[in-house]
């Protein structure tokens, strides 16, 4: 194995030779050994054991653990002193229209992901910066990428930080040094354009990710991947649209092959190292209108699901559809994994299995997967239907039968035809999107930040053509009977019923749970706030300034509990931002705030 390894060499461009010091590392991970036992300073190498269950101190991946729960460990800072929280430091960010980028932190450094594959490292306590990673991209490459600017998210495996590029590659930089260590390509932009827009998870030694697959680049660019997580080599590729022959190609009816476009699955999978299944969501296809494919009557898998992969071989092991779509309403969201009592409350929860046992525990697979605002529960095992009960105002769900989990979509929002205007809740910008709401097992309650939201949407054309992608042109507004755009939703995950609900002004973000029963979260409007976890009373609140567009991130160094938040720009918020004018902050300055309690607290 090792020196298999050590012989690695290809072309520039291609993957990079691996420096000794990686490869022994390679050799320690592959054997499954514990992280090395690190002299003083010495770089330790990140496992799996250690991303499945990792020192509170650190945050090693998008939502903490594979599971997603967008939970910390850590309690310092809790519902009795958040109030006393105060900037520990403060850094500027690169100025770039997309800034979501969700730092990692390891052993009391900050990896940060910047737009347009810039990685930045630092002293977590201090923000000095220690090295920076400025990816050489091609100059074209934003002519074929939509918004290549979009970086939401690092991995870390070894001793290598990974990401997935811009030009559509996986790379990894040395941990210590910023260097490059390799990189693979996965497409061809010019010929097969794909957004890359987020980063990968690292399961079972795997890097899996997915991403947004342009129209024009076909249905072999809408794939999740699987490479080695230390040497970059591919290792398996799951198209999200069946090939012809395959189970579920009959569903696009008579839809020529290459033209069954779009079904992306572009954000970050869940992971259950027990089960070896790794959990991938998906997007619409394009066009939305489906009276523009084969007809309105059709599944065209597989959009709108939740895909239980194989972590060895990306074989389809279960999917669930949420929703046939015809307006751009996604489903790639953050999924749950959760062990738990399963009892949803019939007064709250609309669509019940009638199988269950009220109580029974389950391996769950849970959240708020989609646009729709939905909350979907299944048995991750299996796929099987557990419950589903609606967050917010939403018309596009009818019905969703309890024994099948078949979802039945309101047949006064479908289109038939090309002009017709339809009044559809919510709007392509969703009740839910992007920023990852979170669970606490001590409340045992999921966390949502949604906004209410409706739209006039009109079916634009007859023929499908990649220029037009959705060919749906909308007219959006908050829904009527409020004036409140944002609202937090805590839902019990063993009930579904809401425990409490904040709303306000202006569209919320991404949330963050502690053991110290406080949920942070942000918004559009610029204020970050903490929440009592049981409550959803407002302990303490921080005008930042700029809209919030990151993911509220929690680590400690030298005994010292820091919180994280960082503010920009994003298509996301700045289209709900118009919606809320006289909520606009004072810039949109693109920066990086690090909370702590005052020294001696």
């Amino acid at each position: 194995m090792l020196d298999s390894i050590l012989c690695l060499s290809t072309p520039s461009r291609g993957r990079a030779a691996l420096p000794l010091s990686l490869a022994l590392a390679a050799g320690a991970l592959a054997g499954g050994a514990a992280a090395w036992a690190a002299e003083d300073g010495e770089f330790v190498p990140v496992n799996d054991a250690m991303l499945e269950d990792p020192d509170p101190s650190d945050w090693l991946m998008w939502r903490g653990t594979p599971n997603s729960w967008g939970f910390s460990e850590l309690d310092q800072i809790d519902r009795g002193n958040v109030s006393k929280l105060e900037p520990a430091w403060t850094r500027e960010l690169e100025a770039a229209p997309s800034q979501e980028g969700i730092p990692l932190v390891y052993r009391g450094v900050l990896y940060y992901p910047q737009p347009m594959d810039v990685t930045t490292a630092m002293d977590a306590a201090t923000g000095e910066t220690l090295w920076e990673h400025r990816r050489d991209l091609p100059e074209d490459v934003g002519r074929y990428v939509p918004f290549p600017q979009t970086n939401r998210n690092l991995a870390i495996y070894g001793r290598l930080i990974i990401d997935n590029g811009s030009d559509d590659y996986v790379y990894a930089i040395d941990a210590e040094t910023g260097e490059l260590a390799w990189e693979t390509r996965i497409f061809d932009y010019r010929t097969h354009p794909a957004k890359q827009g987020s980063g990968p998870l690292v399961a079972d030694g795997k890097l899996i990710s997915g991403r947004n697959c342009m129209p024009e680049g076909g249905p072999d660019t809408c794939v999740i991947t699987a490479h080695d997580a230390v040497t970059g080599e591919e290792l398996w590729r799951r198209r999200t649209i069946p090939r012809p022959g395959e189970p579920g190609a009959d569903s696009w009816g008579d839809v020529p092959d290459d033209e069954r476009w779009h079904v992306g699955s572009w954000l970050v999978p869940s992971y259950d190292a027990d089960l070896g299944l790794v959990y991938v969501g998906t997007s619409v296809t394009a066009p939305a209108p489906k009276f523009m494919l084969a007809g309105n009557d059709r599944q065209y898998l597989h959009h709108n699901s939740t895909l239980a992969l194989n972590v060895d071989t990306g074989e389809i092991e279960w999917f669930y559809q949420h929703l046939v779509d015809h307006w751009d309403l996604d489903h790639p969201y953050e999924r749950m994994l959760i062990d738990t009592a399963v009892a949803p409350n019939a007064d709250d929860v609309p669509w019940i299995n009638p199988r269950l046992r009220a109580g029974e525990r389950r391996r769950v697979l849970t959240g708020i997967p989609g646009k729709t605002g939905l909350v979907y529960t299944l048995d991750r095992a299996t796929g099987e239907f557990l419950w589903a009960r609606p967050t917010i105002e939403q018309n596009v769900v009818a019905g969703i039968d309890g024994a099948t989990g078949r979802v039945d979509v309101n047949p006064e929002t479908l289109f038939t035809a090309a002009g017709q205007e339809r009044f559809v809740c919510p709007t392509t910008n969703g009740g839910k999107n992007w920023p990852a709401g979170a669970y606490s097992p001590r409340t045992r309650t999921m966390y949502f930040a949604m906004a209410n939201t409706c739209m006039r949407t009109t079916s634009v054309a007859d023929e499908a053509t990649p220029e037009l992608v959705y060919a749906i042109d909308n007219e959006t507004f908050i829904t009527p009977g409020t004036e409140q755009l944002g609202t937090l939703r805590a839902i019990s995950v063993e009930s579904g019923s809401g425990t409490w609900r904040y709303d306000q002004r202006a569209a919320m973000t991404a949330l963050l749970a502690t053991a110290g029963d406080v949920v942070f979260g942000g918004d559009l409007a610029g204020t970050f706030r903490a929440f009592d976890a049981e409550t959803g009373e407002v302990l303490w609140e921080y005008d930042l300034g700029a809209p919030v567009t990151g993911h509220p991130v929690t680590f400690a160094v030298d005994g010292t509990q820091y919180v994280s938040i960082s503010t920009g720009r994003s298509n996301m918020s700045g289209a709900l931002a118009r919606l809320t004018p006289d909520a606009e902050p004072a810039s949109r300055d693109s920066k990086l705030v690090v909370f702590a309690l005052p020294a001696g607290d």
